[in-house]
């Protein structure tokens, strides 16, 4: 794949994957409005009518393109598109990822292997296919989209955390390894939004079981961390618009910073983190988490959540990536 500019335009060539709904979506947006880049937009084929009502329309400077970033092939495809016609990707946004919430005990290995392949192997792998493009040309900027679960771990997404861990581990290795050729890495981390853009949360059958029938042992875990984070989305000042300008600006930036929080939970934890003791930090957390001392003993929770709808508290709780 050895393609050239076409002379046509100077503008950075942006790749956004998951771009069809929340941060990936208003991303493509901003970028459309701003004028400076050529874009490819990319999500699933069966969320390609997204866009459309969405009133997301091809043009000279924006591509729309199937990508399962799991699937070789259509990783393949894109790039070397992009190549064939564009030169190569000079902006990486690597957006697109699930959320599993269950606890480690209601885990599967293939239910691991989901999340950790969307979340982590899928976009470090289109990682690795942008980067001799970059080095040639000696610029280049990798944006992953983090999570506040990437700095830290709640109560039944660890698998979830766990894979945002192993991104901004990779990342920070990636920042020293890549200054050498003045391509930048970029970690941005999103906390609590107020979107109704995301897709459902990825739920386990025993986890939905557990979830469902009051008194079973992670009853409480599910019930009240789903009420606890429900009311922190619907709560949140932030929303994907105003995450996707982080990212503009993150773009825009000659010297980006490696870790970009994007929310104020995000910058609030950050700093928690640094200035804290970690025993402190974590029994902080651990006291801090709604209805802690009704945790494993197999009581009813009813009472204490009556106006929370049991059988949908987990389905209607989103991704924050």
């Amino acid at each position: 794949m050895t393609g050239m500019r076409d002379g046509t335009s100077n503008s950075r060539v942006v790749l956004v994957t998951g771009a069809s709904t929340g941060i990936g979506l208003a991303l493509v947006k901003a970028l459309q409005q701003s004028g400076e880049f050529r874009v490819v937009a990319t999500s699933r084929s069966s969320s390609l009518p997204r866009f459309s009502e969405a009133h997301v329309q091809e043009s000279e400077q924006l591509r729309i393109r199937p990508l399962d970033i799991t699937n070789p092939g259509e990783r393949e495809a894109v790039l070397d598109e992009i190549e064939r016609d564009w030169g190569g990707v000079d902006v990486l946004v690597n957006n697109a990822g699930i959320s599993y919430r269950a606890v480690q005990e209601h885990l599967t290995e293939v239910d691991e292997e989901l999340q950790f392949n969307v979340n982590y192997f899928a976009p470090m792998r289109l990682t690795r296919a942008v980067l001799p493009y970059m080095r040639r040309q000696r610029s280049g900027h990798i944006i992953n989209v983090s999570s506040v679960g990437g700095m830290m771990a709640m109560p039944t997404m660890s698998v979830y955390s766990a894979s945002k861990f192993a991104l901004e581990g990779a990342s920070e290795g990636l920042w020293y390894e890549l200054r050498p050729w003045n391509i930048r890495v970029s970690l941005v981390q999103p906390g609590f939004m107020n979107s109704s853009g995301f897709e459902h949360v990825k739920i386990p059958p025993r986890a939905e079981h557990e979830q469902e029938l009051d008194g079973t042992a992670y009853h409480a875990h599910y019930t009240f961390m789903a009420d606890f984070i429900g009311r922190h989305m619907r709560r949140a000042r932030a929303t994907p618009e105003s995450v996707a300008k982080k990212i503009l600006k993150t773009m825009r930036q000659p010297e980006p910073p490696l870790r970009v929080p994007a929310t104020i939970d995000a910058r609030l934890f950050s700093i928690l983190r640094r200035i804290l003791p970690r025993r402190i930090y974590h029994r902080l957390l651990y006291y801090c988490l709604p209805h802690i001392r009704q945790w494993g003993d197999g009581q009813s929770v009813v009472k204490q959540t009556k106006s929370i709808p049991q059988t949908h508290l987990l389905r209607d709780l989103q991704e924050t990536d």
